[in-house]
């Protein structure tokens, strides 16, 4: 029982803090005077250096999922709905969020072990003796970037895995250009498309706030700094789960499913 309580002690503490975090970020981003220079800089790095890694990713995802939907369809004599099926299953749900782990992976990863190492060797503590916003600079720019790029980076994978989707469907069989991309779209409305891309934005938004809060707080010398990158991942892939729960749960509600 003791094991227990202190487990949900440190739970509810880190929940506290993270909400705390929030809330100073909402505070900062709404006073004058934003980096925009460093957000462009950030949004260059978290999307355009990401973009080959979701490309890669994206194709494999149609490749597949269209390789392995085909016998199956093919089995009750509904091959014809190929294009329909894994349009509506990469744009509702695969592909935004594969693509949301993937940034979650490597940007929440990256936020962390940066600025973990800024805070261990003091670097975020002379930029406020120096008289500079260390949190406004290094943690409104990040987070603001991740919320910016990851739906972007969503939008342009969906394409890809749809182009991959493609392919898989003339791996075995013959669809033409026309007909594939006419059935896919014609299965698709602005009810799947809108719903799925909201939702990445808070992906980003968590990716972000969560990459920053363990690097902004790292400690411990070069051990914490290992330790928040990895805690940043898993703490970002596992709020990518719960709000997609979420969002899947308020589009029933409202039927947009």
């Amino acid at each position: 029982m003791g094991l227990l309580a202190k487990i949900d002690n440190e739970f509810f503490q880190e929940v506290g803090e993270i909400s705390r975090f929030t809330a100073r970020f909402f505070k900062e981003v709404t006073k004058p005077k934003q980096e925009w220079e460093e957000f462009i800089n950030q949004c260059y790095w978290i999307g355009y250096k990401t973009l080959t890694l979701v490309s890669i990713t994206a194709f494999i995802m149609g490749l597949v999922l269209t390789i392995q939907s085909r016998p199956t369809l093919v089995e009750f004599g509904a091959a014809s709905l190929l294009p329909s099926m894994v349009s509506v299953s990469l744009v509702r749900e695969i592909t935004p969020v594969i693509t949301s782990l993937i940034c979650a992976g490597k940007i929440g990863s990256g936020i962390g072990a940066e600025l973990g190492s800024m805070r261990v060797t003091e670097q975020i503590d002379a930029m406020e003796v120096s008289g500079t916003n260390p949190f406004k600079y290094l943690v409104v720019t990040r987070v603001l970037a991740s919320t910016v790029m990851v739906p972007i980076l969503s939008i342009l994978a969906i394409g890809i895995s749809l182009y991959g989707g493609y392919l898989g469907a003339n791996i075995r069989g013959e669809v033409s250009w026309t007909l594939f991309w006419f059935q896919a779209f014609d299965a698709l409305s602005y009810g799947d498309f809108i719903p799925s891309i909201i939702k990445t934005v808070f992906f980003g938004f968590a990716i972000g706030i969560v990459g920053c809060f363990k690097g902004y707080t790292s400690e411990k010398g070069t051990e914490g700094v290992g330790r928040s990158a990895t805690t940043a991942v898993i703490v970002a892939s596992l709020l990518v789960f719960v709000l997609d729960l979420i969002a899947v749960q308020i589009t029933d509600l409202l039927g947009l499913t």
